[in-house]
């Protein structure tokens, strides 16, 4: 049984346009640094705050399931699918299927926040599909009361998103203790988005990273109020990943 946390300053750090827009990465890329390397389908993940307005110009993803997750305040995207620039508000996603290849770029205004997310799918599969790219705000995701928590869920029953990734997106926004029974065979990792607490009676800080495998249960308890982030993943997969493939070249 197991659960690691990492906190802000065991994350990968990084930083675009001089500083305009500035991460910590619970899971970076290869030369970032930090404690995480990719796990089961999960690549990256990283939490982008802009410090001013600043854009980050048109760039090209291939194969990767790549989801942006918008905590606080506006961006906007373009992608060479749609050629226009879109809006995504606080609680909008928004998921690039890369497929065959697409180039998108990013702007974001002041103070907006925002999950950036890649999941390692099989690309022997997704290689050979066209991109896809698609919006989703705030009032498609379903939310539900559980156990005094709100709870909505982004991938998984009755949300809108789908994947060739296996996984489940879930948001809590805790007031009281919450327990949860864990699926066999999956893995869990969690992100403090604001508050405090305790997971399984150790203590949990905002923007600690925590990875739980082989747990029956966790029980998250907020000191006052928590917004915790959830994702569920295989603990194995029936496909090698990307990063599978470039961690045995690095050691070839």
């Amino acid at each position: 049984m197991a659960i690691r946390i990492i906190n802000k300053s065991q994350q990968a750090y990084g930083a675009f346009n001089g500083g305009q827009i500035v991460e910590n990465k619970p899971v970076g890329f290869p030369q970032d640094g930090g404690f995480v390397r990719p796990f089961s389908n999960l690549f990256y993940w990283a939490r982008a705050e802009a410090v001013v307005d600043s854009t980050i110009g048109l760039h090209p993803h291939q194969g990767f399931e790549i989801m942006s997750f918008v905590l606080e305040g506006r961006i906007r995207h373009f992608d060479t699918k749609h050629n226009a620039w879109k809006p995504l508000n606080a609680g909008d996603v928004q998921i690039i299927r890369a497929g065959n290849g697409i180039q998108h770029a990013e702007h974001m205004e002041k103070g907006a926040v925002i999950f950036q997310i890649w999941f390692d799918p099989d690309l022997g599969k997704t290689l050979q599909k066209e991109a896809s790219y698609d919006d989703y705000t705030q009032d498609t995701f379903p939310t539900r009361e559980d156990q005094g928590a709100q709870r909505t869920t982004y991938i998984g029953q009755g949300a809108p998103i789908t994947m060739d990734s296996e996984v489940r997106v879930d948001r809590l926004l805790l007031r009281a203790g919450y327990d949860m029974q864990l699926r066999s065979g999956k893995t869990y990792a969690l992100y403090m988005i604001s508050g405090s607490g305790a997971i399984n009676g150790q203590t949990v800080e905002q923007d600690d990273f925590i990875i739980v495998e082989d747990e029956e249960t966790i029980s998250l308890t907020p000191d006052e109020q928590a917004d915790v982030f959830l994702v569920e993943l295989n603990s194995e997969l029936d496909y090698r990943t990307y990063a599978a493939r470039m961690a045995e070249r690095s050691h070839s």
